[in-house]
């Protein structure tokens, strides 16, 4: 699967990210997306809230980190996993998942931009 597959696969025919395919994709049900994202399932389920701006600010940061993650983990669903799990230990060992439901994923990208080009987690 290209990179750039993972995610246009994610949005809707609004512009916005569709959470019941980004659940898909993931093989996660919506309120498994809502607990990772640290958000009511409403939020992720009703139309009128799925389309909030910060709830898609929310979603649109965990689409970034899986799609930059993806290349080397395997796959979005293993993408998923180190999200969830790997412990970052330039943030004391807490996870992306955990940094982006702190509002934190520009820190997260700047994590990855510095794997990137070599430097130390």
């Amino acid at each position: 699967m290209p990179e750039a597959s993972f995610l246009s696969e994610t949005f809707g025919t609004s512009g916005d990210i569709a959470a019941d395919r980004l659940s898909m994709l993931l093989h996660i049900t919506r309120g498994e997306l809502a607990l990772t994202l640290g958000l009511s399932r409403d939020a992720v389920s009703k139309t009128a809230r799925l389309g909030r701006p910060a709830t898609q600010a929310r979603l649109r940061d965990m689409v970034e980190i899986l799609n930059r993650v993806r290349p080397w983990a395997g796959s979005p669903q293993q993408a998923f996993a180190w999200y969830r799990s790997q412990p970052l230990p330039s943030f004391g060992d807490r996870t992306a998942e955990a940094l982006v439901r702190e509002g934190r994923a520009a820190a997260v990208r700047r994590y990855l931009d510095r794997i990137a080009v070599g430097g130390y987690a």
